[in-house]
Formats: C-alpha cells, structure tokens, sequence
C-alpha cells in the first residue's frame, strides 16, 4: 500500500538507540506540542498534563528516577533530544470539567446558557469513579490516546520515538512533584533521532499479526 499514512506507519519502530548530537528543531517541537493538546478524549475531558524535558538538568532529574528499576531505559534520558511525561489525573471532579466547559464557552463552542445543560457528559466521568474519588483507571487511558496521536505525527515528522511504560512511578512523582500538581504518570516518551549506526532494531522488517487474524469486518 503506497499511501503516506500507511509508509508512515511502516517507517516507524521503537528506537533503541539515539544519536544524542541531533536535537529537534523548535519549530517541529511546537508542533509535536499542538498534537498533544489537541488530542481526542472521553468527554473532552482532557485530563492530562504533557511535562516536556529538554535540558541538561532536567534530564538528570529524570536519569536519577530509574535507580531502583527499569535501568534498560535509563540511557535513553540523555542520549534522546527530549523526554515527554504523559501524566493523568487520578481524581478528575466536577470542578475539573466546568473548566473545559468555560473554556468551551470562551471558544464559543458552547453557548453560555448551555452551560448547565454541558454538565451532562460528566456523567460518563462519575460511572469511573470509584467510592474514595479515584478516577485513574479511565484518566490514565486518556493519555494514551494523546501517545498515539503524537507517535504518529513523529512518524509524520521522521523523527525517532521510544514509548516507556518501563518508568518508576513513585520516583517521577516525586521528582517532579512540583511540576506535577498531582497528577500521576505511568508513561513517557523519547523523541529523537536514531544512532543508525549502533540501533540493532533498525534492521529487523516490521512485523505484525495478519489482517484477518484482527480485524472483522460484518
């Protein structure tokens, strides 16, 4: 198949090792950034927040996380040009989504007087709700939507990615607590470009289960 969508898809890998003198232009990292706001999620809910690391200091601050575990990512903290923290919001209320409401007011994509009313899609946010306020099973699925979106637009962009579910939670959080505000992160992204020369996964051809064997069509 020769459409750009689909050469995109095919191009792309999880990047093992990258070329850490190479950095992404800032006109492409303003892009990658507009993706990640303007991503899709339930209810517009946007429950989220996009910590984006890329200086020196911060990047030690996140190098430091991995001491206890998951060391097979560590080298990509400072070899990447930048390091993405997908966080979530682990008690999502009321109050939370009147600020997308508001907001939806001032774009003017809901009339003031509708506002009320806009109150209604929060119901699908209180069925994931549990008894103690913990809203993180349906908020952490948000940010993988917002993942995907931007592992696409970096195939799109050719630049180089690696997904990290391989973070310590416990110790993100706490180095970047401030930063954080609360929020919970179980995933990060490396972006960058790859080191062609010494990536091994370069090489292997990308492999996939067959359509039949995963999509049905009735």
């Amino acid at each position: 198949m020769t459409h750009q969508i689909i050469k995109d898809l095919n191009n792309r890998y999880t990047t093992k090792k990258f070329d850490a003198s190479k950095r992404i232009p800032q006109d492409d990292l303003a892009v990658i950034m507009e993706t990640m706001r303007l991503s899709a999620s339930s209810i517009n809910s946007q429950p989220w927040k996009f910590i984006v690391i890329e200086s020196d200091a911060a990047k030690q601050r996140m190098h430091n996380t991995f001491a206890n575990k998951f060391q097979f990512n560590q080298p990509h903290i400072m070899s990447a040009s930048h390091i993405i923290i997908f966080a979530h919001n682990p008690a999502y209320t009321r109050a939370d989504y009147e600020a997308v409401i508001d907001k939806g007011i001032a774009d003017k994509r809901t009339k003031p007087e509708d506002k009320e009313s806009a109150f209604g899609a929060f119901a699908f946010a209180e069925l994931n709700t549990d008894e103690h306020g913990n809203t993180a099973p349906w908020t952490k699925a948000q940010t993988y939507l917002a993942l995907g979106n931007t592992m696409h637009t970096l195939a799109r962009l050719n630049i180089d990615s690696t997904p990290m579910e391989g973070i310590d939670s416990e110790l993100v959080s706490k180095e970047f607590a401030v930063e954080l505000d609360g929020y919970v992160s179980d995933v990060a992204l490396a972006i960058g470009y790859r080191d062609a020369e010494n990536d091994y996964n370069i090489a292997p051809p990308k492999s996939r289960l067959a359509m039949e064997d995963v999509l049905v069509k009735i």
